[in-house]
């Protein structure tokens, strides 16, 4: 490929509103053009990128036996109220009519159109087990979309789904993808964890998420470093800690804290370490603020821990955080200084996290605007709670769950997804199977999902320096460029770097021949942009001495290498990089 023929668009500078780096680089090295909120165009440059992901996700997943489809972007309404998501999935179900007043959807994910299509036809447990997947765009109407194609609304995914007789054979192909989705976020040079996750929205039994290690990342993930423990912090289990409660040492005394309503603040205004403090958190079981009916449960937990809303939620149900009139109406206080002193004579239920039922002598509110409760003690000054539970997010220091060491945190970007989603759809759709003994069952089912778009941001994300960004060289948008300095004017110079693009084109290595006529600091710096691996400076000077001048893109300094030698050179270099995969 030609520079002069190809559609290259960089810039110098990103967009005001671009926030994170992968999305000022993409809009910087021309891969993406916004066309509105969430939406982009993926141009010549990010496409070839685009495609490189998924003829990796493409050639792994057929290798390991699952069968390309491609199923609607539209589906109907009458799918998704069958499997009961139709009001469950929310305001990101991109829904409209047609021209008929029949109610459609742009579909975020495709598990009902793949169970409708394999109840018409697989009736049988001999023609199980069956895995399909395809590779297409979706939309889902994100409230606040951001980050670039990091989070819009319209993406491309691979989503797989399997079926199966037995639950033993869903087993085995869930532990089977995470190997492929392994081998592909390997073979994609990405540094990733496989972690424990929650199935969230798509339901079923166990998932695992891959994320892309990140700073930028916007999930945190608990691991161990001295097992394979590795968790989303929304699932990661905080232990119970393995310690008798200390008998107290302190009176109860009430402190004013005029303008302290965080337990960081109060805690600095006393002296005490942020631990010995404890935050209560009021939720509604049920009821609208309005109707006055809400049963209050009140959440206890150590003030330097976060309260884990997905735990909550599989505890006790559907929730919402009580209104300030709420608060105001049962405890006689604003948020800021509630507190669990005198809570259960108002009828409200207490729950607290496993690491606050150990404390003693700590701080809470007083339940009175500006002052606080200090030297406060289980038993003697308020009853043990009512349920203790893990209702906490884990931090760094935190025993590992399986026992082997101490967790660490990092951030990590999901790329891919694995679920046991069991009977879930299969139930809900009528996918069914006669057995051996020629009784009906429910399929079993496993789903399987790579952000497509979202690895090449991730990917950006992971590597990247001052100059642009660094491609691992399988999704480079090209493996190799020619950069001659003075093309235009030199026709000892333009006869060498044509020579050489040709040779390359003949191997078939996938080359780029800047012949623009640009300045060469304008073509190099392009060339660091885009994250081509390996660079071909073909200049009058080194030409002199029948020589070239090669540089890699992560290497800090040019080589030099014979004009004779240039092609064997790129080939045993590009050689070494496939091997390395």
């Amino acid at each position: 490929m030609r520079s002069s023929q190809y559609y290259i668009c960089t810039l110098k500078e990103a967009p005001a509103d671009a926030e994170v780096i992968s999305h000022k680089l993409m809009l910087r090295a021309g891969l993406i053009k916004r066309l509105s909120v969430g939406v982009y165009t993926w141009m010549p440059l990010g496409l070839r990128v685009l495609r490189k992901v998924e003829a990796i996700i493409r050639e792994e997943m057929n290798r390991a036996g699952a069968m390309e489809l491609l199923m609607p972007a539209v589906q109907p309404a009458e799918l998704w109220q069958e499997s009961g998501r139709w009001e469950k999935y929310g305001p990101d179900l991109l829904r409209f009519r047609d021209r008929y007043q029949r109610e459609l959807v742009i579909g975020p994910t495709h598990e009902e159109v793949v169970t409708d299509a394999v109840r018409r036809d697989i009736k049988s447990y001999r023609q199980l087990p069956v895995h399909l997947y395809q590779i297409q765009s979706k939309f889902r109407d994100e409230i606040r979309p951001r980050f670039g194609v990091m989070r819009g609304r319209e993406f491309i995914m691979k989503d797989g789904y399997s079926f199966h007789a037995d639950y033993a054979d869903l087993e085995r192909e869930y532990n089977k993808m995470h190997q492929v989705y392994c081998r592909i976020f390997n073979y994609l040079g990405l540094q990733f964890r496989a972690v424990a996750a929650d199935t969230g929205s798509i339901g079923g039994a166990d998932s695992q998420e891959f994320h892309v290690v990140a700073e930028t990342g916007e999930d945190s993930i608990a691991w161990c470093p001295d097992s394979d423990y590795a968790a989303n912090v929304e699932l990661a289990q905080a232990l119970a800690p393995y310690m008798q409660r200390p008998a107290a040492t302190e009176e109860m005394q009430r402190v004013a804290t005029p303008d302290k309503t965080t337990c960081a603040a109060v805690a600095e205004m006393l002296s005490l370490p942020l631990q010995t403090t404890v935050k209560q958190i009021i939720v509604s079981m049920e009821g609208a603020p309005e109707a006055g009916n809400a049963r209050l449960v009140a959440l206890l937990l150590r003030g330097d821990h976060n309260l884990n809303e997905i735990k909550l939620q599989k505890l006790i149900g559907g929730y919402r955080f009580a209104s300030h009139e709420e608060i105001q109406a049962a405890l006689g206080c604003v948020p800021g200084y509630v507190g669990p002193v005198g809570v259960a004579d108002k009828g409200i239920e207490i729950i607290a996290d496993h690491s606050v039922v150990v404390m003693h002598d700590f701080v809470c509110g007083a339940n009175e605007a500006g002052y606080h409760l200090r030297g406060v003690n289980f038993v003697r000054d308020l009853p043990e709670p009512d349920q203790i539970a893990d209702i906490r997010n884990v931090i760094s220091g935190d025993p590992s769950p399986d026992g082997k060491g101490y967790l660490s945190i990092c951030r990590g970007i999901e790329v891919g997804h694995i679920f046991q989603l069991r009977t879930k759809y299969s139930r809900q759709l009528g996918c069914e199977f006669l057995d051996p003994q020629g009784k009906s069952q429910p399929m079993e089912m496993g789903c399987y999902g790579i952000g497509v778009t979202r690895v090449v941001a991730a990917a950006i994300e992971q590597g990247h320096d001052e100059r642009g960004i660094i491609f691992p060289a399988a999704i480079a948008p090209f493996a190799v460029i020619i950069t001659p300095v003075g093309y235009h004017n030199n026709e000892t110079v333009r006869t060498v770097a044509d020579q050489l693009y040709s040779r390359c084109l003949e191997a078939e290595i996938d080359v780029l021949l800047d012949d623009r006529d640009e300045r060469p600091g304008v073509i190099f710096a392009d060339a660091d942009l885009i994250g081509v691996p390996h660079r071909i400076v073909v200049g009058a000077r080194a030409l002199a001495n029948g020589e070239l001048e090669y540089k890699g893109r992560q290497e800090g300094s040019e080589s030099i290498l014979p004009v004779a030698d240039a092609l064997a050179f790129l080939q045993a270099k590009l050689s070494a990089t496939i091997c390395a995969n």
